[in-house]
């Protein structure tokens, strides 16, 4: 009986511990090409341009040495918003109220100027286009200046924080991502990340390997405006969540061996 107990309490206490390889980043795993932990690794062969999609939000302001030039093509109450939301940490999240939403054809419509497609383009393609438009009017005496909101992108499952986070930068990567999210929890299957990225005309679902070093050579490896971020949990997740589960075992350890002293005492003194 003994035995068989101690056999148990060996056993709960081994299916407590995740393995590290379970759940370190970046591992030389085999058949990747990179050894050499110094080694220089070149990104994907691919261009890293995100492209402006239907209902992407873009903020686009203009500049002039005649302050009235740009009267026309300023919402009243724009720039009150801006410096108002900045100060409160607003982030991204103010171009909602001060930038221009692309209609489900491509299209934004700015005051004068009338309705513009740049759905398809880039972020400087688009500046030039709208730039192009406005010169018409006012020749070479107004500038442009079009932007994206930062990289807005969304967290489901394992994550320590889930829901749209913004990244206030023009490029990220998927570990500036994690960490922006609060790293992903220890029960998540960090080999099985699914990136859900939209393309022209619909949608794509990825699966990449965060253990895996080859993936900084991969083109994942920057993560794009409007990606979704799904980490699926471990199986031992049925038994708890990663904040009492190595807790729970390891106060039943306790009370178990506990048990085992007390059995194993009252048994010697008969």
């Amino acid at each position: 009986m003994k035995h068989f107990a101690y056999a148990i309490l060996l056993i709960l206490l081994a299916s407590s511990c995740i393995s590290n390889k379970r759940i370190t980043y970046l591992q030389n795993l085999p058949g990747n090409e990179v050894i050499d932990i110094d080694e220089f690794i070149p990104y994907a062969n691919v261009e890293y341009k995100y492209v402006l999609q239907p209902f992407d939000i873009v903020d686009i302001d203009f500049a002039s040495s005649d302050p009235e030039l740009t009267e026309a093509f300023t919402f009243q109450g724009t720039k009150n918003i801006r410096g108002g939301m900045m100060g409160a940490g607003g982030g991204g999240d103010l171009f909602y109220f001060t930038g221009y939403s692309i209609d489900e054809l491509g299209f934004i419509e700015l005051p004068k100027l009338g309705k513009i497609h740049i759905a398809g383009l880039t972020e400087n393609q688009a500046k030039v286009k709208v730039q192009e438009a406005i010169n018409e009017y006012f020749k070479d005496d107004v500038f442009v200046k079009l932007r994206t909101a930062g990289i807005r992108y969304t967290t489901i499952g394992e994550f320590g924080a889930s829901g749209t986070h913004v990244i206030l930068r023009n490029r990220a990567t998927i570990f500036d991502a994690l960490a922006s999210a609060g790293e992903s929890n220890i029960l998540a299957k960090r080999n099985k990340l699914f990136v859900i990225r939209q393309y022209d005309g619909g949608t794509k679902i990825h699966q990449i390997n965060l253990h895996d070093r080859a993936l900084l050579a991969s083109p994942f490896y920057f993560i794009q405006p409007n990606d979704i971020l799904y980490l699926e949990p471990m199986k031992i997740r049925q038994f708890g969540n990663a904040d009492n589960l190595s807790s729970s075992l390891q106060l039943f350890a306790t009370f178990l061996a506990s048990g085992l002293l007390i059995f194993g005492l009252v048994r010697g003194s008969l």
